[in-house]
């Protein structure tokens, strides 16, 4: 799979978790957060099916390791398909803009991941080192 390339057809929907860490993050603390995000959302059921996290945290193995125990397929977003989904993002993060060049580098992993169609399920939440935001891809269910 490619850096920020779209996985949802359209008309399919898929949830998307997006991710936003400190370096040195632990599995546990990754899938805590995405945990967090679920149960505060009514899903009916669903789970995501994609975990989207920046290219620049490919060599974090908390993040490899809780895509694995979770059974996320993971995908590698690229640096201008994060600002690309910047002006879509709800909340605004000091350190994400200077770190990263966007509002919310969770919901901007998450709505580039999940297509420009994708609206935000669960707005970013943080707990501890990690940020999780929630979106859809295409329509409805």
């Amino acid at each position: 799979m490619g850096l920020g390339q779209t996985l949802m057809k359209p008309g399919n929907a898929t949830i998307v978790a997006g991710i936003g860490c400190r370096k040195g993050v632990s599995a546990a603390e990754v899938q805590a957060a995405v945990a967090a995000a679920i149960a505060g959302e009514a899903l009916s059921g669903r789970r995501p099916g994609l975990l989207a996290v920046p290219a620049a945290k490919e060599n974090e193995q908390g993040i490899l390791d809780a895509a694995a125990i979770l059974g996320l397929r993971l995908m590698w977003i690229s640096q201008s398909a994060l600002e690309a989904a910047g002006p879509r993002t709800r909340t605004h993060s000091a350190r994400s803009l200077a770190a990263m060049n966007v509002p919310s580098v969770a919901e901007a992993s998450a709505l580039a991941a999940a297509g420009p169609n994708a609206r935000l399920l669960v707005e970013r939440l943080t707990l501890g080192p990690v940020t999780c935001a929630l979106a859809q891809s295409g329509s409805s269910p």
